[in-house]
């Protein structure tokens, strides 16, 4: 079976919340595809419920490409620990924590309920199973720990 960077990637080890850049692949065209763990809480210490991390999953879709041009997906990991970042071109971990802060700040202070997309039955594949609340309060958490752009260093963008 082929190696995963991310299972390869010493969890006890990092600090989190942070922006870290996984891998810039490159196309047989030369178009490269960034690939960053977007990690909001400490792995093996907490987990974000899946109603608020489906929440910001939906929000983060159209906020980071409110911030980012070259955004191709935004995923949750299974674990409910953060995000896969896929994005066009090469980004630095900085710009994309800068994005990931505000867009958490926003979703923290700023968002409604009319302002989720993608929360009805024709839009989703488990439109039940969303929380505003809990996606604001975890947003308030991770804005007020300060995102990193280095996993293994504690330091606020």
């Amino acid at each position: 079976m082929a190696k995963v960077e991310s299972f390869e990637l010493d969890h006890t080890k990092v600090k989190a919340p942070y922006v870290r850049l996984i891998t810039v692949e490159e196309g047989k065209q030369g178009d490269k595809i960034s690939n960053f763990d977007l990690r909001l809480v400490q792995p093996n210490e907490n987990a974000i419920p899946t109603a608020g991390l489906h929440t910001i999953e939906h929000l983060l879709a159209g906020l980071l490409r409110d911030r980012m041009d070259g955004v191709i997906d935004c995923s949750p990991f299974g674990c409910r620990t953060g995000f896969h970042l896929i994005m066009w071109g090469e980004h630095t971990t900085t710009e994309v924590a800068k994005a990931l802060k505000g867009a958490l700040d926003d979703i923290a202070n700023k968002i409604e309920w009319k302002d989720v997309p993608g929360t009805d039955i024709y839009s989703c594949g488990n439109y039940r199973d969303h929380s505003l609340f809990s996606a604001k309060e975890w947003s308030k958490k991770i804005v007020a720990e300060g995102i990193s752009d280095d996993p293994f260093e504690r330091h606020e963008v």
